[in-house]
């Protein structure tokens, strides 16, 4: 999130950084009022047309980049849910060996348990 507010500062500050230098060429060239105004809308009219080509081009890059997350997240999630169940199994093994263990502990136990004697 931290790139994106730095790419959005950067690029405000290139657009009014243009603007200003543009503007302040403009105003310091020996030619008269007439042309100064004419530059200055073709020179708008240019940094609008780039400004638009930026914007383009740094939506198609943000539409990327989203899609790629999408897709390295439903890898991650696809991967989780294979890891889950092999656990899922191997606890299910482990839980059936400890049963029998447990059954044939106490059928060992059983057996070797003197008799009860009744009073």
């Amino acid at each position: 999130m931290s790139d994106r507010d730095d790419f959005g500062a950067f690029l405000i500050g290139f657009i009014v950084g243009g603007l200003t230098g543009a503007i302040t060429t403009l105003l310091f060239a020996p030619q008269s009022g007439e042309e100064t105004r004419i530059m200055i809308k073709d020179k708008a009219i240019e940094l609008k047309d780039q400004t638009s080509e930026t914007f383009s081009e740094t939506l198609s890059k943000a539409e990327k980049a989203a899609k790629d997350a999408v897709n390295r997240a439903e890898v991650l999630l696809e991967e989780a849910k294979k890891k889950a169940n092999e656990i899922t199994e191997k606890g299910q093994v482990m839980l059936e060996e400890s049963k029998e263990k447990v059954t044939k502990a106490t059928a060992r136990a059983k057996k070797a348990a003197p008799p009860k004697k009744e009073a």
